[in-house]
């Protein structure tokens, strides 16, 4: 390992970035492809995939700590504390992703069903296997405040690039047109995307691999006398932390909503305005915004701080979304496809893109900026049982997304027989629920951190020099024990 805990260079930036862009080329898939799959390939009903996200998420309720909690447990390696992990399960998620979105032929709906169950639940603990040691890793490639926000935008940079394929290309190759009620309509075809995502799971394994090359942990645990890791007792204390409950519940309204609006976006395109393939915009508006602000950040962050600049940001794009929402109201709505709406739409998201860029650029900064407090609160440094837990609380968030998405879907009554050709009545609601929720979403998360979050850019300061007093201090303990 290298002696230095900070200095890191480009080349640690551009791996700690390969993590995420492999982890969502996996992961990329679900939010705008896994309920449709579902509906439209496999014909299983709205509610019933609501149940399955459920059951599913309740499972890493379980898995997310053991995980966690098992790491933390462990003995570094001669490779570090995480990236042995990463490395290790990165195989079987690439097989899992593939097994569920490849379509057996001939099965019965309620085989589908099951097997929908078996391939997402494994998938879902393969994608933790990888995951939490990831989000873990950060921690121990630098203890420097401002490298660590660095870190963050380049794991967004990553995740961005890595969720490309599912958001940009995949639109463009995996439907077919086909003939339904007298009109043409497009349809996703279940063999093209098996092609797409077999290439998408191969590209996961490599890059994950290049990733484990291109990292090091530099931040070394002080070997300390204590008892066994207890799991429980770290819930406890990460409960009791009001700052790490207001981030972790940030962080998993900021994941339902760019995983609600993404699967409703694409149903939207899709079935709204009949241009799935315009989906790939979509995309390049509500992200331009990032790549515009990326080498603005630090010096953002050093003059207003993070906690400023994300609880305004939010504000700004919950106004933005009461926009689209009141859009309904005028005569745009009456013929969407002709009208123009959809460019007013796009234009809108690029506004709402930028206001929510600041959080999704410093999520995983603001997050380690909590699990140091934990730290300090508790003089134990436990970055897996830390990342497991605020990990579960995003897959909590990627359920109410997944499950309450189903669900809407079903209230307004979106008929799996009736792909591409639903009634004016469910089309109107489907806009009506891809507008609203998100506006409520984005509210929510600017009142958490703007009211809630302690940690403006003074109380952070302060408590990053007492952790620093804190480790020196058990550091020269430990050298003088030895």
């Amino acid at each position: 390992m290298d002696n230095s805990t900070h200095g890191i260079k480009f080349k640690d930036k551009l791996g700690y970035a390969l993590g995420d862009t492999a982890g969502l080329l996996s992961f990329g898939l679900i939010t705008p492809f896994q309920m449709m799959f579902y509906t439209d390939v496999f014909g299983i009903a709205p509610k019933k995939i609501a149940v399955l996200l459920l059951i599913a998420r309740i499972w890493d309720a379980i898995n997310d700590p053991m995980w966690g909690g098992f790491i933390d447990s462990r003995k570094p390696t001669k490779y570090g504390r995480f990236r042995p992990y990463i490395l290790g399960m990165s195989l079987p998620l690439a097989i899992a992703t593939f097994l569920m979105f490849f379509k057996i032929p001939g099965l019965t709906s309620a085989q589908y069903l099951i097997y929908a169950y078996v391939t997402y639940i494994f998938w879902g603990m393969m994608y933790t296997g990888t995951n939490i040691p990831y989000g873990s890793l950060a921690s121990v490639i630098t203890d420097d405040e401002i490298e660590r926000s660095s870190l963050s935008m380049w794991r967004s940079i990553g995740a961005g690039v890595g969720g490309l394929p599912a958001q940009m290309l995949l639109p463009i190759f995996v439907y077919t047109t086909t003939t339904v009620g007298g009109e043409e309509q497009k349809v996703l075809d279940p063999g093209k995307f098996a092609v797409a995502v077999a290439i998408l799971a191969v590209l996961t394994l490599v890059t994950f691999f290049i990733h484990f090359k291109m990292t090091k942990e530099r931040v070394k645990v002080v070997a300390k006398k204590e008892k066994n890791h207890n799991m429980l007792i770290t819930i406890k204390d990460l409960v009791t932390n009001k700052e790490f409950v207001v981030v972790t519940l940030a962080s998993m309204l900021l994941i339902a909503f760019q995983q609600y609006t993404q699967s409703n976006y694409n149903y939207l395109l899709k079935d709204y305005f009949n241009k799935p393939e315009l989906f790939i915009l979509v995309t390049v508006f509500t992200y331009l915004p990032m790549a515009i602000f990326i080498p603005f950040m630090g010096k953002l962050i050093r003059k207003f701080g993070k906690k400023e600049i994300c609880a305004f940001g939010l504000a700004f794009a919950a106004v933005i979304n009461v926009i689209l929402f009141a859009l309904r109201f005028t005569p745009l709505i009456n013929n969407p496809q002709e009208s123009g709406l959809l460019y007013i739409f796009l234009a809108l998201l690029f506004f709402s893109g930028a206001g929510q860029t600041f959080l999704v650029l410093e999520v995983w900064a603001i997050a380690m900026d909590v699990i140091d407090y934990h730290e300090l609160r508790t003089g134990r440094k436990e970055e897996g049982s830390c990342y497991s837990l605020f990990s579960f609380f995003r897959k909590l968030g990627q359920t109410v997304a997944g499950s309450g998405a189903a669900f809407l879907l079903g209230v307004i009554g979106y008929d799996t027989a009736k792909i591409g050709h639903q009634s004016a009545e469910t089309l109107s609601k489907l806009y009506d629920i891809t507008t609203i929720v998100p506006a409520v979403c984005l509210a929510l998360m600017a009142l958490l951190l703007g009211v809630f979050y302690k940690f403006n850019k003074k109380n952070l300061d302060e408590m990053h020099k007492a952790l620093d007093a804190q480790r020196a201090a058990e550091a020269a303990e430990a050298n003088t024990d030895l």
